[in-house]
């Protein structure tokens, strides 16, 4: 049984912790307290002046702690934030919560666990890779698509509330944020090593593979030159975006086929992500295609992730394509133009709203995005969707009194819900909603060969076509080009019906 030593933080609360290391990062040790609620993080050796990492430890789990959970406690689950300084024999450490266990490997991997990963956390590398996900991942961790969307709104939610706070995270990465594909959960972590400019400098410069190109060119450069780019907010976009196509695609999005220093590996990395980084998906610039001969076989089967031409990007709807442009398009070496995190977040949820379960009940991703087609199908196992298939168009006044299309869409599948953001344009779906705001205030079921919306809590829903008010507890059937106001407050909405028929 390990020893139980006890310590007392900076500012004099008592701590324990088991002489066991239980786990090792690039520069800390962990240790378990007693009961499980938190854990100790020791710095093996320090690279820079102790003084200068205890004065920035203390200003993160002082005063960026206080700041970031004064107004709600909420975002404590987004973080897995430290919350106090310890020293132990010479050694300098932080007090950090202990990850819910939803961020640990219930089922482990395929085959009976034979990569030993069962109880271990959530590594996001596991996700990211087709060769994991496809071969070695267990079923029952994978989840389904949809979720990775849920999850990636979390993901994106943290990063704009670091960024509105004025700090950036310097190394974003699939190491750095562990997921639960199957409750739609994600978490940030090592937070310790945040970055806030002229205050806090950048510790590193990144994860290989989410470094921004600009720190990658320059990162030869001497610390006190004036042109060499370091970690910040707009790295961290950058690396957020990367993190949204790995997760949601599982190949990387510079990561193609051209070769740019056949001798030295080390020089082609840094070309292939710096100076010369071309989106493998670029719509004019076909050079740095995958080579599909060079791609481990397991990252084609069952799912084909690698091969762009089966599952391109635009998989993922609109409003991410539109986003994975500017990032990795126009912005792939103009940071300046790089989207926000609030951007990913209202993209990622829109696109939840035109997602449509697969008919099919042995599709491995179970969901997909409408593709705005006559003729919808599952991109994954190539299932066509049979039946009516209700789309709802949300439109909102504008200030001439006449309704405006929000370029916004709304899929309707059996027992899918309608929400308060749905049918008023000033409620914003995000972590500041009420309890009341979170109810559903509507829900749609295929009933009698109809599809029917069911009042819930919508005082004001109407059929226009027909001036017919619709109470609370009664539906009404869709209809193709049929106008419905869901709410004529102050921001209230319309919707327009659009119905695609495949027999």
């Amino acid at each position: 049984m390990s020893k139980v030593i006890k310590i007392t933080a900076t500012d004099g609360t008592p701590f324990e912790f088991e002489d066991e290391i239980r786990g090792s990062g690039g520069m800390k040790d962990c240790y378990f307290s007693p009961d499980r609620s938190y854990v100790v993080l020791f710095y093996r050796e320090l690279k820079e002046d102790y003084r200068i990492v205890k004065d920035r430890l203390l200003d993160i789990t002082g005063r960026y702690e206080q700041q970031m959970f004064r107004q709600s406690d909420v975002w404590r689950n987004y973080f897995c934030w430290p919350y106090k300084v310890v020293e132990y024999n010479g050694k300098l450490g932080v007090i950090a919560p202990f990850y819910d266990k939803n961020y640990f490997f219930k089922h482990g991997s395929a085959n009976n666990d034979m990569l030993n990963i069962r109880n271990k956390e959530k590594n996001g590398k596991w996700f990211a890779s087709a060769v994991h996900f496809n071969r070695h991942l267990d079923a029952q961790e994978k989840g389904d698509w949809r979720m990775y969307f849920r999850l990636l709104i979390r993901v994106a939610r943290a990063v704009k509330k670091l960024h509105a706070a004025g700090l950036a995270h310097s190394d974003l990465s699939f190491n750095n944020v562990l997921i639960d594909p199957i409750s739609g959960n994600a978490c940030l972590i090592d937070i310790d090593d945040l970055v806030v400019p002229q205050k806090i400098p950048p510790k590193v410069i990144g994860t290989a593979g989410f470094i921004a190109p600009e720190v990658m060119m320059t990162k030869h450069l001497s610390m006190e030159d004036a042109h060499r780019k370091q970690p910040s907010r707009l790295t961290d976009q950058h690396a957020l975006a990367v993190l949204i196509y790995l997760y949601l695609l599982h190949r990387h999005p510079l990561e193609g086929g051209k070769i740019h220093d056949m001798n030295d590996p080390q020089r082609d990395e840094e070309l292939m992500m710096g100076e010369k980084a071309v989106f493998t998906e670029h719509p004019t610039d076909g050079s740095n295609r995958p080579n599909l001969k060079n791609v481990n076989p397991k990252a084609l089967s069952p799912t084909p992730w690698a091969d762009i031409s089966k599952l391109p990007y635009t998989i993922c709807g609109p409003y991410l394509k539109e986003l994975f442009d500017r990032t990795f398009i126009d912005s792939l070496h103009n940071p300046q133009l790089r989207p926000t995190a609030d951007e990913w977040e209202t993209g990622l949820i829109k696109t939840v709203d035109l997602m449509q379960p697969c008919q099919s009940p042995t599709c491995s991703m179970k969901w997909y995005v409408f593709d705005n087609s006559n003729a919808p199908k599952c991109p994954f196992c190539g299932t066509p969707y049979r039946g009516d298939l209700p789309v709802l168009n949300l439109y909102s006044k504008n200030p001439k009194g006449s309704y405006t299309y929000e370029k916004h869409r709304l899929m309707v599948y059996n027992n899918q819900y309608i929400y308060q953001w749905h049918s008023n344009r000033r409620i914003v779906p995000s972590e500041g909603l009420t309890d009341l705001q979170k109810k559903p205030v509507g829900y749609f079921v295929f009933h009698n060969a109809k599809w029917l919306l069911v009042n819930q809590n919508l005082p004001d829903l109407q059929d226009l076509d027909t001036q017919t008010p619709i109470p609370i507890g009664k539906h009404l059937e869709l209809k193709n080009n049929q106008q419905i106001m869901l709410s004529t407050e102050e921001g209230g909405r319309m919707i327009v019906v659009q119905i695609v028929s495949n027999q």
